[in-house]
């Protein structure tokens, strides 16, 4: 049951407005009190409890807003993070690449939109450093609303409780051990560009091959999912592929996506 005296339905509401607006995720009765004990959280960190005083500030604020709205999202990842979606991506959607890009050697440029700590961008760059003929290249754009995690995956750093699922042989190519855990090694970081983003905006980017964004848009109604599905459509370049979280459908979405059905998993393609 909510706490009522810590927020009551009409802050609930006040809340619930601004986040939509910002962020364009969604929170409903049912998952209020993941909002609650975030904002608590959050609070508690400030030296307050004044739940209608910090709404009045992060609305004045916007790098206060900024860091409310990294502390209410859900980040939840790891390396190989449904592995028949990065079996698609290897035996599928890179081999229709090469044949597709004639450009000779080529590069695949990638988005990895909702990258929390960093695990799914660094899992892509691996991949393709083992699978592109030596003479292509790629790069990775890999952003979040998540300011904390992007530090975080802009360092590379993950302790050894975080290494999991990971290739033996990946480690002494793509790994340093250090102090605590271990390190992606520099030629790999050198291949992501790390970078803030609200997916609710514009991006200005173009020209994209693949795009990643899994497990993110379920925070979304469906009029914020369709706009921000349009704006990755906008962005990614013709014969190109988008991979969703193996949760979430664009099935009755006005989009131009289509279903691609391969032998590992489920995606979505881009082919005008």
């Amino acid at each position: 049951m909510a706490d009522e005296q810590f927020l009551n339905d009409a802050n609930f509401e006040l809340y619930r407005d601004l986040i939509y607006a910002e962020s364009g995720i969604t929170f409903t009765p049912t998952n209020r009190s993941i909002l609650e004990s975030r904002l608590k959280e959050r609070l508690r960190e400030k030296g307050t409890t004044d739940v209608s005083a910090y709404l009045i500030k992060i609305k004045a604020d916007k790098e206060e807003l900024k860091g409310f709205l990294d502390s209410i999202t859900t980040n939840l990842t790891r390396f190989f993070r449904n592995q028949p979606q990065f079996d698609a991506f290897e035996k599928h959607v890179i081999p229709e690449l090469i044949h597709n890009i004639k450009k000779i050697p080529g590069n695949i440029r990638i988005w990895s939109a909702g990258c929390s700590t960093g695990e799914e961008p660094y899992t892509i760059a691996m991949l393709l450093t083992e699978i592109l003929p030596k003479s292509w290249s790629f790069d990775i754009l890999a952003s979040d609303i998540s300011l904390k995690c992007l530090m975080t995956a802009k360092e590379g750093f993950y302790p050894e409780s975080r290494i999991v699922g990971i290739p033996d042989s990946y480690m002494p190519k793509y790994f340093d051990k250090v102090e605590g855990g271990y390190k992606i090694k520099p030629e790999i970081h050198a291949k992501i560009k790390f970078d803030y983003h609200n997916l609710k905006n514009e991006s200005g980017q173009r020209n994209f091959d693949v795009v990643f964004c899994r497990n993110v848009i379920i925070y979304f109604d469906e009029a914020a999912q369709t706009n921000v599905m349009n704006r990755f459509w906008d962005a990614m370049a013709s014969k190109s592929f988008l991979f969703i979280g193996h949760s979430e459908s664009l099935f009755g979405m006005n989009t131009k996506f289509e279903f691609l059905k391969t032998e590992w998993a489920t995606l979505y393609t881009k082919t005008g």
